[in-house]
């Protein structure tokens, strides 16, 4: 029999088409929002229904397309680090090749570290790994192998219009808000009292709609819980406590003590929760990672199912991108004021890389197998890296009123390629997971991953030179941008923000250990939650929600109500999983219709020199804030009156066919 394409030149080509575009559009909502939305499952269901036209195309073909695109919902989460060198002012722009190799190398070594966990954490293990159960089943639905009728359901093109559906209507929507018709959302301040006071900043964004639809509705009341804390607590006690100077309007006075302390009041519970979350994992973690002791002493397998990348070939692979580390972490020092400790700074940052990259892999691995990629707290590892990195340094070159900016920047920049290595790693054993439940090679997928990492990699500079441009990031001087609405970027922004106070001792530590306070709270409240079996309310997302602006997380919170309701009302449909695939198909197809929309704007933006560049009506119209309000309200109807349609109606006629 002959056996099934697997590894194929359209597959990794079709692969690398989706990554650039999934890229794109994580890179862009990650700096609105500080999310990142899974790629692999709306990747497997364009992979199904281009594949569909040819007659030889199998499920194994198409596992190695979403392994290939699911590195544009990790490798974009580079982002998370990689801005906040423009953020503090030592970056302008991104240098093409400096962001490149930092995300190839970290990105090439996330997948080496993780091959020999393979055994221990996937092949012999019981962790859930739950997004992958939904992967799994998408690619079996949609497809078959050896022959067999794919798509008999025709769930793969229910699934295509599905992201198709959901893409036209956000970036629709992202559109008229750029003609000026209508308005993105609504923007007040209100005054509470003699001093107090507070605002609102609701954003008509579809794309947070269906982050909001995935991340579920612990998530989203954890964000509520956070605005609460910020807007309806500390925001109106610390404009009672501190009275807006003369001349300074209420709007601005409530915006500079949101954006001066409760952000750090936010960043505190932040960190305090992640170290929580990572402490709590750090038992099962060490477990795993013992037996992959064992498990790395079986015999070799001939069998394609069980077999990896050469060990030749996985100690050159990490060799050349451990050369790449430190030419480029010489190359950085060299071009600042720490020339003359070059060398010493390059000795510690390789096997910082080396060491502290292959530690979070594990950890990563192991959190993305117990609780998802997609909810591994991968903003703590990041938050953990920058203060060890930042301490070393600090230690090896005493810091000073010269060295202490470039001090930063080297550690922010060398957390990069860490970080890139932590997010591949919490991509990898996930995919090979879904690899081993529809049978393919796992060397091949790890070659497909290097492939998309390599894809990612060539497409994050361009886009964040694009997004920087056109918006900028808040925190930066923005010189020479063209709309004047940044980007929040909140965990660059908070890691570098991190990374100044380790090294120049600026930072609001009151407002910071508050938060950590808070935090401490949270974590027991969600503890006793756990123990009574309600609804969970993560530390985590609690001071993600304070830390973001209101218009980044009031459609996300809108979203998760809305996923549970429609989750309540699909239970008893005749399908309840395909309906709630689908409705993680559209939830996707918004994310990316509307940011992919943002990224060209952008370049609208760029090209025409222009703020508004497709504005038809000035800023003053009037009813732009209504009828923002009435089409937001109308196309969710409209998409959730869709889906609630399709989960009742295509199961139905889909058994009458076969019935027939």
């Amino acid at each position: 029999m002959m056996k099934p394409k697997e590894l194929t030149i359209r597959g990794l080509v079709l692969g690398v088409l989706i990554t650039t575009l999934f890229t794109a559009a994580n890179v862009y909502l990650g700096l609105k929002v500080g999310l990142t939305f899974a790629s692999s499952i709306p990747a497997a269901v364009i992979s199904m229904a281009v594949l569909s036209v040819v007659k030889d195309s199998t499920i194994l073909e198409n596992n190695i397309v979403q392994t290939v695109a699911s590195a544009a919902g990790t490798l974009s989460a580079i982002i998370f680090v990689l801005p906040g060198l423009v953020i503090i002012g030592w970056w302008t722009g991104f240098p093409f090749w400096e962001s490149f190799f930092i995300c190839l190398s970290g990105g090439v070594l996330g997948v080496l570290f993780t091959i020999p966990l393979r055994r221990a954490l996937v092949t012999n293990s019981d962790l859930p790994y739950p997004e992958v159960v939904a992967a799994s089943e998408v690619l079996k639905v949609g497809s078959g192998t050896r022959g067999e009728v794919k798509d008999d359901t025709g769930e793969a093109r229910e699934g295509l219009v599905a992201v198709i559906l959901g893409s036209v209507t956000s970036a629709g929507l992202a559109i008229l808000t750029g003609t000026r018709i209508i308005a993105g959302g609504l923007t007040g301040y209100v005054s509470l009292g003699t001093n107090a006071a507070s605002g609102y900043d609701f954003a008509w964004s579809l794309a947070l709609l269906g982050a909001g639809q995935l991340v579920g509705l612990s998530v989203g009341m954890a964000m509520l819980v956070g605005q609460i804390i910020s807007w309806a607590i500390s925001v109106p006690i610390l404009t009672a406590m501190q009275p807006a100077p003369a001349g300074m309007s209420i709007a601005d006075h409530t915006a500079a003590i949101w954006r001066t302390q409760v952000r750090f009041l936010g960043a505190g519970t932040i960190g305090i929760a992640a170290i929580y979350t990572l402490a709590r994992l750090a038992r099962p973690v060490v477990a795993g990672l013992v037996s992959t002791l064992s498990a790395s002493k079986a015999a070799r397998t001939t069998d394609d199912r069980d077999r990896d990348l050469s060990p030749p070939w996985i100690m050159a692979l990490a060799a050349v991108c451990a050369v790449i580390a430190g030419w480029l972490a010489f190359s950085f020092a060299r071009s600042t004021v720490l020339a003359h400790d070059a060398v010493l700074l390059t000795v510690i940052s390789v096997p910082f890389v080396i060491i502290v990259g292959f530690i979070i892999a594990g950890i990563c691995g192991y959190m993305a197998g117990l609780i998802g990629a997609s909810n591994s707290p991968i903003s703590g590892v990041g938050i953990l890296s920058i203060v060890i990195c930042a301490s070393i340094f600090a230690i090896a070159v005493r810091p000073s009123a010269d060295t202490r900016p470039a001090l930063i920047a080297i550690s922010l920049f060398v957390t990069a390629i860490v970080f890139a290595c932590a997010t591949i790693s919490n991509d990898n054993l996930q995919d090979l997971k879904t690899g081993q439940l529809v049978g393919a090679s796992p060397m091949r997928q790890q070659i497909a991953l290097i492939v998309g990492v390599g894809a990612g990699a060539a497409v994050v500079p361009w886009v964040l030179n694009l997004l920087a441009k056109a918006y900028g990031f808040a925190g930066a001087a923005n010189v020479g941008v063209l709309a004047h609405n940044p980007l929040p970027a909140p965990q660059a922004a908070l890691i570098s923000a991190l990374a100044t106070g380790v090294i120049g001792g600026h930072l609001d530590w009151n407002m910071i250990g508050i938060g950590a306070l808070v935090g401490i709270a949270l974590i027991i409240l969600d503890e006793i939650l756990g123990v009574l079996h309600k609804l969970r309310i993560p530390p985590l997302a609690v001071g993600i929600g304070i830390y973001l602006p209101m218009s980044a997380t009031f459609a996300v919170i809108i979203g998760a109500i809305l996923s549970h309701w429609y989750e309540r009302r699909t239970r008893h449909t005749p399908d309840p999983e395909r309906a709630q695939r689908l409705g993680t198909l559209v939830a996707s197809g918004l994310i990316v219709g509307e940011s992919v929309w943002g990224v060209v704007n952008a370049g609208l933006i760029v090209a025409l020199a222009t703020e508004a560049p497709i504005a038809l009506v000035p800023a003053s119209f009037k009813p732009a804030p209504w009828l923002g309000v009435l089409a937001f309200i109308g196309i969710v109807i409209f998409l959730y009156r869709w889906m609630l349609k399709r989960s009742t109606t295509a199961p139905q006629a889909a058994q009458r066919a076969n019935a027939a």
